[in-house]
This record gives C-alpha cells, structure tokens and sequence, in this order.
C-alpha cells in the first residue's frame, strides 16, 4: 500500500512539472493544460478506488468479527469496477459462513457493491443522468470518456433504478394558503416498437406567473405529474393528494384547469375541489383555423363572435360556412371543428375570467416530454415511455437522480448486510508513515512556502 501512495503522489507531482513544462516550452494554452491534467487526475482517481477498494479488503480479513463468523475461501479473487473515473481493477477475498455455508465477498458488500455489478452507482447515476436528455447510444460515450458504455448498459440502469413515483419529491412548504392555483394538462404521441402509439400524460400545478423578461414569463412553484396510465384517475389521485398535502384546500377560492378538451382532462373536474373547466387557446386556434381555412375572410368574423361569447352568432356563421362549402370531405372538417367548439364553449367562456392567466401546456409537452420521446424517429417500449417519461419530470422538479438511486442502493443493502466491522477497524488510518516521508519530501512541502498545490499535497496527510 505504501508504494501505491508514493505512486499516486509522484504521478501528481509528475503530471503537474511536464504540463506546466509544456506551457511554457511549447507555448500551449491553458485549455491544453486541463485537458492533460484532467487524464492524470482520471488516472490517480482509479488508482485510489483501487486502493481504497483493497484497504477494505485487509480490513475485513484481519477483522475480529469476520474471523468468527466467516472463514476465507479464496484470496486474490480479481474484479473490474466501471467508474467516473475509468476502469478499477483491485483485488478481494471470498469468504464462507461457517454456519450456513453461504458465500460472499464481504468488502464489497461492506462499500455498497453486489456480486453482479459492473459499474458503480455514481456513473449509472450519470448514465441516467444523459439518457433523460439523450438517446440511450450517446448518452454513454457522454458519461464516460474512459469507458465504452452500450446502449444495453444505459437502458440497464435505468431498469435497476426502477420506477420514479411522482411523489418522490417531498412537499417542502406544507399546507400553504392561496386563493387561486392553475393546473395545465396534455398529453404526447410516442411511436412503439410495435408500430402502435401510446399517449404518456403530463399535468402541472402552479401558483400563477411572474415576468422574468420580455415575452417570457416564469410559473410559480411549478409541480409535474407524469406517466403512462391505464386509468387516468390513477393520475388525479397523484394530483389531488399532492394538492392537500401542499395547500390548504379550504383557502383555495378557484382552481383553473385548462387542456385541449380531452375526456381524461375533463375528468379531473371530478377530483379537483372547487375546480373549472378552461379550454386552451392553441386548440381553440387550431379549430378556428379548421373551421375557415377555405373561406379565410370568414376567419375574424368567427373570432369577433368568440371573443364577444355570441354562441348563436358562432352556430349561425358555421351553418353559413357548411352552405359556402362544397366538397364533402371539407364539410366534414368543418362538422368537426364546429362539434368541437360548441361542446367546449363553457371552458371558451372561462378563458376570459379576468383572473385567469393562459395556457402553456403545449410548450410544456414539448419541453419535457416531446424533446425526448417523439421528436426522433425512435420505437419505445411501454415501460421505456412510462418510465422516461417520469424521469423527465423527476428532473423537471428538481430530482437529483444519484440522491434517488443511492438511497434506494442503501435502503436494499441494509437488509442485506451481515458484518459489522470492529471500532479498531473503523478507526484505523489509510496513509501510512512510510507515505507521509514521501510527502515530506517532496521539495514543494519541505521548503517552506504555502502555495495552492503545497496545500492541496498536505490534504493527503491531513495536514
């Protein structure tokens, strides 16, 4: 172990004279200076995992503890660990239980590491981390530039992360008292690999807007609900829950929930508390546009009658429409965009409420869901969807996807683990005497000076 420290602390030492060498020979930039000593710093990081990685092992081995219940089986037994900072390749011991017989590599178990793991959790972290942004074949070149991860490796992790709830996020400020909150709902169209299309759903709450810039407005404790659902009442409870748990529902004067008309949004009304219907005004456009798009001096007509809540007038300019109209297949379009206006018309008339604020559903759904899921030419599987849909909005609502994986690795590994090491093995010191001569030796600690790297080298020893 002494030499391995003498190494890491010479590679540093070494590293850090040819780079500023080279600065100064070559007239090289300091952007080249990074990128070499981000190689060595990758290098010693997987020396020192390594390290670490066997130090465990010499503990276990001469532990009191272990050496009652568990006796060695084999030594030397090697392994390959993928990290953020390369390939670890270290050493460890199998051991036996004397009672039952089971088998285990106990320092391992003792860092968090079962039998089948290749990679660590920080880099499937990171993996997942890239592939909630890009396809599963970039986003492992992207985590790792030392290691080359599949796209099998990518969706692996994401498995063994497994399902993301939405209500992973605890609420922070509980039971809050506001007179007014805004819901906003759509949904996406993601291709399978079947050649089918599934509809993964997206609901936010939030508290109103504020202008952060011109044309550009920001929404106020934004939450996000996410997923594929069988029954969209699955989605309400989710929203309805996290609503009693963060508002004081009987303060709550009005709730708008805007969408493009569809049933499952409708259905919302029924588990939202005090809640009204508003229709988005990019669909309403979209229909206008259908309604007049063969008769387009016809268009500020329709809107002027929209806008001034003339129901009749509306019904009695599409009745005009359908005559001016000849072919078939256009009346039938007209039909439908007539059909879809009058039977929204009361979430039309909510649109113009003057607490009411807008819609942004559909740039929502593009942002979170689409960018990802159908703006490619990709295949999903339904559990992919369902679970990168989550995942966009885990991250959307601040989710930290390390913290997440970690605690339910920790969680999983509480149960499982069966040593406990002694106080004396706790407490034992990795940097031994022989390394703390090399350090001392090193002229940029023994002549004196205080300088960021003398401080940085003194950190190896506790200094």
């Amino acid at each position: 172990m002494d030499i391995i420290i003498q190494q890491i602390v010479e590679k540093i030492i070494k590293s850090t004279n040819e780079n500023l060498e080279m600065i100064l020979k070559e007239r090289k930039g300091i952007s080249d200076f990074i990128i070499e000593i981000k190689k060595t710093l990758d290098e010693i990081g997987v020396d020192i995992v390594s390290l670490v990685l066997e130090e465990m092992d010499e503990r276990v081995k001469d532990d009191i503890n272990r050496k009652q219940a568990w006796i060695v089986k084999s030594k030397n037994n090697e392994k390959s660990l993928g990290t953020i900072f390369g390939e670890v390749k270290y050493k460890r011991t199998y051991y036996e239980n004397k009672k039952t017989g089971e088998y285990k590599y106990l320092s391992d178990e003792m860092l968090g590491l079962q039998a089948h793991d290749k990679i660590d959790t920080s880099l499937k972290s990171k993996i997942i981390d890239e592939a909630i942004d890009s396809p599963y074949r970039k986003s492992g070149s992207k985590a790792s530039e030392n290691l080359k991860l599949t796209g099998q490796t990518v969706m692996n992790s994401i498995r063994e992360l497994g399902p993301v709830e939405n209500n992973e996020i605890p609420v922070k400020d509980k039971k809050k008292k506001v007179k007014k909150l805004y819901i906003e709902a759509d949904e996406d169209h993601v291709a399978l690999q079947s050649g089918k299309c599934i509809e993964p759903k997206l609901v936010y709450v939030h508290e109103g807007k504020k202008k952060v810039s011109k044309d550009r407005y920001k929404l106020l404790n934004k939450r996000v609900f996410s997923g594929v659902y069988k029954e969209s009442e699955d989605l309400w409870l989710e929203v309805a829950d996290y609503l009693y748990e963060a508002y004081d529902i009987d303060k709550i004067e009005k709730i708008y929930l805007s969408g493009d008309g569809a049933n499952w949004i409708k259905q919302g009304l029924g588990w939202i508390k005090n809640s009204e219907y508003v229709l988005d005004r990019f669909h309403l456009s979209k229909y206008v546009r259908q309604g007049t798009a063969h008769l387009p001096n016809i268009t500020d007509s329709l809107w002027n009658y929209i806008n001034r809540l003339e129901k009749k007038n509306v019904k009695d300019l599409f009745s005009a429409i359908l005559e001016e109209t000849e072919k078939e297949t256009k009346k039938e379009s007209v039909r439908d965009a007539r059909r879809y206006i009058i039977n929204n018309w009361e979430g039309i008339e909510n649109q113009y409420n003057y607490e009411y604020i807008g819609c942004s559903a559909e740039s929502h759904v593009s942002h979170i869901l689409s960018d990802r899921l159908s703006s490619r030419p990709l295949g999903w599987s339904r559990e992919g969807v369902d679970q990168m849909s989550r995942l966009r909005a885990f991250k959307t609502n601040g989710g930290n996807v390390y913290k997440l994986f970690n605690k339910r690795r920790q969680a999983q590994l509480k149960e499982e683990r069966i040593l406990k090491l002694s106080k004396r093995n706790i407490s034992k010191k990795v940097i031994s005497k022989t390394a703390d001569k090399v350090i001392d030796n090193i002229p940029v600690l023994s002549d004196g000076r205080t300088t960021g790297l003398s401080k940085v080298l003194k950190s190896f020893r506790g200094a």
